[in-house]
C-alpha cells in the first residue's frame, strides 16, 4: 500500500469506472507512477527504479534506434508515453515506436495521445521485472485490442525478449521482427546478456557488427 489523500493499492488491476480511474491516475502523490485502464478495471503502477531493469531499457532502446538508422527505417520512439481513449482504455507503456509510413502519426506538441485523433503506435514493448505475468496476460490482451502491429515483453529475471505479432484482435510469438523487417530476437537477447557481463559500449559495438 501506498499512502496518498487517499490509500490506494497499486500493481494489480482494480475494479472501477472511468472517471474514478482518472481521479486516482492524476493524484499528485502518483505523478511518476504509470496508469492502465482497460475492461473496467484499471492498474496504477509504480515507476521501477531497479538497475537491471534500467540497464535492460537503454540498450533496448539503443539497439531499435541503431537498427532503424542502420537500415533507413523511419522511426520514432516514445519513452513512458501515455495513449488514451476516455472511458475505454489507456495504456502507458516502457518503450512505444510508431514506424515506417507512420512515423509523423502523431505530431510532436502533443501531450497525452488521444486514440479517438491519432493512430496507435506500431510497437508496444514492456520491461518486466516483477511484472511479467501481467504483462504477458492482461497487458497482452490490452494490447490485442488496441490493434498494435507488434508487442514485445523484456524479461529482465530471465534475460529474455517474448515477442507477439498482432492481427485481427490475437497474437503470435514470433522470432523475427515484422514491424522492424529482418531484427532477430535471438541477436537482441544476446545484447541483453552482453550488456550484463560487460557494459554497454561493448554491447552497442557488438550490435553495430551484427547490424551491419
Amino acid at each position: 500500500m501506498v499512502a496518498t489523500s487517499k490509500q490506494l493499492t497499486t500493481d494489480t488491476w482494480l475494479v472501477a469506472d472511468w472517471d474514478e480511474y482518472i481521479k486516482n491516475v492524476e493524484d499528485p502523490n502518483y505523478k511518476k507512477a504509470k496508469g492502465y485502464y482497460y475492461n473496467g478495471k484499471y492498474r496504477i503502477e509504480m515507476t521501477p527504479i531497479g538497475n537491471t531493469h534500467s540497464q535492460d531499457h537503454f540498450i533496448i532502446s539503443y539497439a531499435i534506434s541503431l537498427y532503424a538508422a542502420l537500415k533507413n527505417i523511419p522511426l520514432m520512439g516514445k519513452d513512458n508515453c501515455s495513449y488514451r481513449q476516455a472511458g475505454l482504455r489507456e495504456f502507458q507503456p516502457d518503450l512505444s515506436c510508431y514506424i515506417g509510413e507512420n512515423v509523423n502519426a502523431v505530431p510532436s506538441e502533443v501531450g497525452i495521445v488521444n486514440l479517438d485523433d491519432y493512430l496507435v503506435p506500431d510497437l508496444v514493448i514492456e520491461v518486466s521485472n516483477t511484472s511479467l505475468a501481467d504483462d504477458l496476460g492482461a497487458k497482452r490482451l490490452l494490447y490485442e485490442d488496441v490493434g498494435l502491429g507488434e508487442y514485445w515483453v523484456i524479461d529482465v529475471q530471465n534475460i529474455n525478449v517474448i515477442a507477439f505479432a498482432i492481427k485481427d484482435g490475437g497474437s503470435k510469438r514470433i522470432a523475427e521482427s515484422q514491424v522492424l523487417s529482418g531484427l532477430k530476437f535471438s541477436i537482441l537477447t544476446e545484447a541483453l546478456q552482453k550488456s550484463r557481463n560487460t557494459n554497454h559500449t561493448e554491447a552497442a559495438s557488438w550490435l553495430i557488427q551484427q547490424f551491419q
